[in-house]
């Protein structure tokens, strides 16, 4: 009985500001009925204004962190989120498949959403090769998808061959986030590619703000959470829409400059 109860896990670093990373995750975990675990792998000293200083944690406590939870936890689908180097890769692609952590959501932070680069060339080539591999559902930006598939998108057609580029290096389930850099633009298209076969775009208003941080972060762990309570793959990623622009489209004024996103806003 004790185990009975749906438990998500992620792997990312801890934001001392609580908007991104692990916090964002655990607070989508939780507003979707989930108990959530984590394994850190870094933490950043940040606030609204910017990342201040970073650490990673030692793989040696990595690897007792994801033992721990497996003796002990049933956890039935996982997510990542930032991995900054090569050793941090192969350390969580080395214990997740050491574990049984159910299915796994990549989030690949390789850049952010307006197009800067997040990762060193050689820990990019690390995560394409060897944790995309490892998806059940992969969830990058534009610039992101964009760097994974090799190839410039400019419209429809190219989202569809980009997405399944990304299935050929290994992801079994596909979700671009479509761009939302842009004041004038009225909605955001996000294109799905389930494993299937099946494709389809998902439309939503665009809403001009800077209350967004922890969107990517919380549009992953809303699929995980939804994956470790047994919904199926593609409500899963049509609920995580939908609970993701609800929050930012009901703000909540954390913080002077670039705040969260609002985690209490989503209906159930």
């Amino acid at each position: 009985m004790a185990e009975q109860y749906p438990q998500a896990l992620t792997i990312a670093g801890s934001d001392s500001d609580g908007s991104a990373g692990m916090q964002a995750d655990l607070h989508t975990f939780f507003r979707r009925g989930v108990y959530g675990a984590s394994v850190m792998t870094a933490a950043v000293a940040g606030n609204s204004y910017g990342i201040h200083d970073s650490v990673n944690l030692p793989t040696s406590f990595i690897d007792n962190e994801f033992k721990a939870l497996a003796d002990d936890y049933h956890i039935k689908a996982s997510k990542t989120g930032m991995l900054s180097d090569s050793e941090l890769i192969l350390d969580v692609v080395k214990n997740y498949t050491k574990y049984d952590f159910g299915p796994l959501v990549v989030d690949p932070v390789i850049t952010t959403k307006h197009g800067n680069v997040l990762l060193e060339e050689s820990a990019y080539k690390t995560l394409r090769d060897k944790l995309i591999p490892l998806a059940t559902v992969i969830t990058p930006n534009f610039f992101e998808t964009q760097k994974l598939a090799e190839m410039e998108i400019n419209n429809e057609q190219d989202t569809e061959e980009a997405a399944h580029k990304l299935q050929q290096l290994g992801a079994k389930n596909v979700v671009l986030k479509g761009r939302h850099d842009n004041s004038d633009q009225k909605q955001v298209s996000d294109y799905v590619l389930l494993e299937s076969g099946e494709g389809f775009f998902l439309h939503d208003t665009f809403h001009d703000t800077t209350r967004v941080n922890g969107t990517g972060d919380s549009l992953s762990a809303c699929i995980a959470a939804e994956i470790a309570k047994g919904t199926d793959i593609k409500t899963a990623i049509t609920i995580a829409k939908k609970f993701v622009n609800e929050a930012i489209e009901n703000e909540i004024f954390v913080g002077h400059k670039f705040g969260p996103i609002n985690h209490w806003a989503p209906k159930e």
